[in-house]
């Protein structure tokens, strides 16, 4: 086995370093994989050529792979290699958990390249915060409750954690929710991290399990695996985690990989999100109250709760529930703005109020922390809201809460700034990243003003290995019919897909009710992984979802149907709707694009090795036929029966 952390070839001190790392990569390809069983691939060698160019001149690649081209394997043995060349971990980003799974499960692509390569790959996870439990929260919880999901989460919460004596060197990695799957997500959120907990001053932080964790991950000497969420996060607060005497949540890193890399946008705007819940800032202040603090901030506490249940009253009331999306839209009315204009001034005053009563000394620096930390974001966000066209916002209202949401409508200054800036290479991946194999459009939207990029296609046969047909839906309750009768005939072994969470929610209130002869597992009943695991592991089982067009991989007997329930388009949500607002044709620019490359994401789930074989059913409306058909079958692997 190879020493870790040594390149897996020799560089003398004659040599050059890439010159030797294309020597390598082109034995990797050419004589060791296929002596392992794998197939060769032009495919893969040409993406090959161009990762080693991208990472020679620390450039932006956009690296467009089909299916089966093994773009994986690929960037993952750039990644490493100069991780080790550099001494700097290189960053794994992931759209989401499905994907960061596929890596580095049992059988998943590191092992493999592991076993085949004969290296040693140090590979770490770095998850945000709400994935941690709180420690702060649970104990007092499970001092007085009954339930018996949350008493054995304590249960198994290590001893030293609780032993303030113990040394540091018995402390071990815990508290990932991944290892409580029991715990359903909204009890997760009573015992989870939350935006109002105050980490820097807790009195469990040097025993909390996401501390514990960060440390773990830090250390990475090869790849660091973190979601595009994650990713943004990092970058969003690497400058005032540094102000305040914290580290950045991710190491400085030799290069990036975004796998999945069309989702970036997103991710990072959802990253500069502000999120008001309606008893949060109550909450925070009420606290505030119970300090010993001056009979002028008692009275401008009062005024600024007051406030705030007045302008969510009207929030509710101007708010409309948009179809298939769980944002409300909201329409900005002169009484909003000023009341939003009130609540910012206060919030400023009780800030400077807040100065003065820690001067005090009444308030112990825990309770400062929180309070202190939450208007200024408060406050910043309200800034956001109140500045014409920067701001996209809407409500979201489940049966218990209500929140306000707030999202920056351009991203892509900020990310040329602070993320391509960075003289590192960058590497997109995904089998969808162009438009007719045009990049403009990503590369605009990211901000990104110079790049290398190439598409490859896929290497399986479609035509000999898929079927394709086309359905138009008349009437719903047919549709779900004909789907049953579709999954019936297949034997299971089926994923359908749904363009939204209330179509899947509809579709199974109507299946309850029909008999079925294998299991038909749902998104969202279980930690994703492992529903996943159970629909890869039975040959009958039924898989229905509305995230998983893209990242699921279930190659094998496993899945041999895939039937799209509706053409994907975005909701006409305030997200999508800022979109639409900015560009000269909203059809053409935003719903089209977004809707070809989700349902080609969609349609890659089918066949994931040169073995795999089904059919793909799309469903689509009479009006969608006659307006997108031609579009569709343009981007199609095969033709439509």
């Amino acid at each position: 086995m190879t020493k870790p952390n040594a390149l897996p070839f020799t560089v003398s001190k004659t040599e050059n370093f890439f010159d030797r790392l294309g020597d390598y990569v082109g034995d990797v390809f050419y004589d060791i994989l296929p002596e392992k069983g794998y197939e060769l691939r032009d495919e893969q060698i040409y993406m090959a050529f161009q990762l080693e160019q991208a990472f020679k001149n620390k450039r932006t690649i956009f690296a467009e792979a089909g299916v089966g081209t093994g773009k994986t394997f690929v960037y993952l043995l750039y990644a490493i290699c100069y991780a080790r060349y550099k001494r700097k971990p290189a960053i794994i980003s992931c759209a989401d958990e499905t994907l960061i799974e596929q890596l580095v499960k049992k059988g998943g692509d590191i092992e493999k390249l592991e076993e085949a390569l004969g290296l040693n790959i140090d590979v770490r996870l770095a998850k945000a915060r709400e994935n941690y439990v709180c420690m702060k929260k649970l104990d007092p919880i499970a001092n007085k409750t009954a339930d018996e999901d949350i008493l054995r989460v304590h249960d198994e919460i290590p001893d030293f954690v609780f032993d303030t004596g113990a040394s540091m060197q018995s402390f071990e990695r815990y508290g990932d929710r991944k290892e409580y799957p029991w715990v359903p997500n909204e009890k997760w959120e009573e015992i989870g991290w939350d935006q109002l907990q105050q980490c820097s001053t807790c009195e469990w932080r040097h025993r909390s399990g996401q501390t514990l964790n960060r440390e773990y991950y830090r250390h990475a000497t090869d790849l660091i695996i973190c979601s595009h969420d994650f990713y943004m996060e990092h970058i969003w607060t690497k400058e005032s985690r540094k102000r305040e005497g914290q580290m950045p949540l991710l190491p400085e890193s030799s290069c990036v990989v975004f796998d999945e890399g069309h989702l970036l946008e997103f991710a990072a705007q959802k990253g500069l999100t502000y999120r008001f819940n309606f008893h949060a800032l109550s909450k925070v202040l009420t606290g505030y109250m119970g300090q010993d603090v001056r009979e002028e901030s008692l009275y401008l506490i009062e005024d600024i709760i007051g406030m705030n249940d007045d302008w969510f009253d009207l929030l509710e009331e101007s708010a409309v529930a948009v179809e298939g999306s769980e944002r409300h839209e909201i329409t900005f009315n002169s009484k909003l703005k000023e009341l939003a204009e009130k609540l910012h001034h206060n919030v400023q005053e009780l800030l400077e109020q807040l100065v003065f009563d820690a001067e005090l000394f009444t308030i112990d620096d825990y309770h400062i922390k929180i309070i202190e930390e939450y208007l200024e974001f408060f406050s910043y966000g309200l800034s956001i809201l109140m500045r014409d066209d920067e701001g996209i916002y809407w409500l979201e209202k489940t049966d218990s809460e209500t929140s306000l949401v707030i999202m920056p409508r351009l991203v892509e200054e900020v990310l040329r700034k602070e993320v391509f800036s960075q003289d590192i290479p960058f590497v997109f991946s995904s089998a969808t990243l162009a438009q007719g194999k045009d990049f403009t459009y990503l590369a605009d939207s990211l901000g990104i003003t110079s790049y290398d990029s190439f598409s490859v296609n896929s290497p399986f046969d479609y035509e000999e290995k898929m079927q394709l047909s086309s359905h138009v839906e008349v009437d719903i309750l047919e549709k779900f019919e004909a789907i049953h009768k579709d999954i019936k005939e297949n034997n299971g072994k089926t994923l359908v897909l749904f363009a939204t969470a209330q179509e899947m929610k509809a579709f199974r209130k109507w299946a309850d009710e029909q008999q079925w002869d294998f299991p038909v597992l749902y998104e969202g009943d279980r930690e994703i992984s492992e529903t996943v695991k159970s629909f890869q592991l039975d040959d009958s089982a039924v898989l229905c979802a509305y995230h998983l067009w893209e990242g699921l991989d279930v190659p094998g007997e496993a899945l041999t149907q895939v039937i799209i329930a509706s053409l994907p388009f975005p909701p006409k949500d305030p997200v999508f709707q800022a979109k639409r607002k900015h560009v000269a044709n909203p059809e053409a620019d935003v719903d089209v694009p977004y809707m070809l490359l989700r349902l080609r994401q969609g349609i890659g789930r089918l066949i994931r090795t040169s073995n795999d074989h089904g059919t793909i059913h799309i469903w689509m409306t009479e009006e969608d036929k006659q307006k997108y058909f031609a579009e569709i079958q343009k981007v199609l692997p095969v033709k439509i029966t």
